[in-house]
């Protein structure tokens, strides 16, 4: 008997698990109205940021309002108005990260290998197995605060996390981003951001960032606090005030998408952090060999920025219309109260510079809402400053005979210009009454060299 066999071919059936993607919508970050009202003077002086006699020259005085003048209003959308609009894919909900807590280092990322016979084999059998439906996840918890959307994440309230900016300028397989750190309080409040090393020498703003955001509660916190202690991460590795194409990142703000290696870098940094921000302390040093006081560089022209001065403890004004491309200046016209933060020298790590800056932005967080401390405010400085630069008017090695800080007469001698060749001994002396709010270190000079740095007093703003 002849039997027939019948093969029946197999057949394989390939489940696709379905990704639902968590979407959630952007949500605002809430302004603080409430302001204290002036109570207490502050120090002025005329200068522009950074070091550069370039600045002070094109600074613009300070001009007295009278009562009738009306507040200018900036012609960009308020601070804080950026909606995050993810360029691909969706949005996920940030970790909650203890800041205290030592993070591990990032992990490299490593190619998975090629299936062997064991996996494929272990494939079929999953393949012809029941597979359940994925679990449905859970809904995030909702504070009484708001979620605050950055770099494509959902921070909630109540939360604080570690996110990761990368302004995608680098080869792709070699690209570093740069830490960005989110404090979201459980109560809604303002946005505050804080950004060190745009000048990528410049350390005392990076420990000042770190001891302020590692110090904050996002439990009794109201608002939000993001933090980039380093922005110029290139600048940065090479212990380099500028970018590697020598640009200083500083007079690039607020950048653009298709314009050199600075615009690029302003341009990202500015839309995906300092647009979701209202507020904006961007912390600096003197530049190379030059030390700052702890001080505020500020348009006291503008009056949201002169009363946004007004939280920071024990600090000078130096009052600056500020230059363009000055991140600074960019973000006062995108309608988002913005000072600099001046303390110490470049190439430095501080630490008396440092606790005046964690000070100095305690106070502030105190004044605007966000955290509620016993907070001794310190005395409240009784003059106003203009301020005028003294020069060497010869070459040799500079030794100065007084200390950043110090009160001068004019004609007191502030230091000595030594000719190393000649031993001839030529003194440096005051030409006003003041304070020395900035002076250049111990140093090689040349005639003409900017070496001292005096706040003179007035009775009025601007005369």
């Amino acid at each position: 008997m002849l039997f027939e066999r019948l093969q029946k071919p197999s057949r394989r059936i390939l489940l696709i698990s379905l990704v639902i993607p968590w979407l959630s919508a952007p949500v605002l970050a809430e302004t603080d109205s409430a302001k204290a009202s002036k109570k207490s003077e502050v120090l002025i002086a005329e200068l522009a940021e950074d070091e550069s006699v370039e600045d002070v020259e094109q600074s613009a005085p300070l001009q007295t309002k009278g009562k009738d003048n009306k507040a200018r209003k900036p012609e960009a959308p308020q601070g804080g108005v950026g909606i995050d609009t993810p360029s691909a894919g969706s949005r996920k909900v940030a970790p909650n990260i203890d800041l205290k807590q030592v993070a591990p280092p990032p992990e490299a990322q490593v190619s998975a290998p090629a299936d062997t016979d064991a996996d494929a084999a272990e494939s079929e059998v999953m393949a012809t197995e029941a597979v359940a439906e994925p679990e449905p996840q859970p809904e995030p918890e909702i504070r009484e605060g708001k979620v605050f959307t950055l770099l494509d994440n959902d921070v909630m309230p109540g939360t604080s996390t570690r996110l990761a900016w990368t302004p995608g300028i680098q080869i792709a397989g070699l690209s570093q981003t740069t830490p960005v750190l989110v404090v979201n309080g459980i109560n809604a409040g303002p946005t505050l951001c804080l950004t060190g090393a745009v000048h990528g020498d410049e350390l005392n703003g990076i420990e000042i960032i770190r001891q302020t955001m590692y110090d904050l509660n996002p439990e009794k916190l109201s608002g939000t606090v993001v933090g980039v202690p380093i922005v110029n991460l290139p600048g940065f590795q090479q212990g380099s005030r500028y970018l590697p194409d020598r640009r200083d990142l500083n007079r690039h703000f607020p950048g653009s998408p298709n314009g050199s290696l600075a615009d690029r870098i302003a341009h990202s940094l500015f839309e995906n952090v300092i647009r979701k921000c209202d507020m904006l302390v961007d912390i600096h040093t003197g530049s190379l060999k030059r030390t700052n006081l702890p001080q505020l560089r500020a348009d006291m022209n503008n009056p949201d920025v002169a009363e946004f001065t007004r939280g920071f403890d024990r600090m000078a004004v130096v009052h600056s219309s500020g230059s363009a491309g000055m991140l600074r200046t960019a973000a006062v016209e995108a309608g988002i109260r913005t000072v600099t933060l001046e303390a110490g020298e470049s190439h430095r790590i501080q630490q008396h510079q440092i606790s005046a800056g964690v000070n100095s932005l305690t106070s502030l967080m105190e004044r605007q809402g966000m955290i509620s401390r016993m907070f001794v405010w310190g005395d409240p400085e009784p003059v106003y400053y203009d301020s005028d630069w003294i020069r060497a008017d010869h070459g040799g090695i500079l030794f100065s005979e007084i200390e950043l800080g110090a009160n001068v007469s004019e004609g007191e001698i502030l230091g000595y210009v030594s000719d190393p060749i000649t031993n001839a001994q030529h003194p440096i002396r005051s030409t006003t009454d003041g304070r020395v709010i900035g002076m250049a270190v111990d140093q090689v000079v040349m005639a003409g060299f900017a070496a001292y740095h005096i706040g003179t007093e007035a009775e009025v703003p601007g005369e």
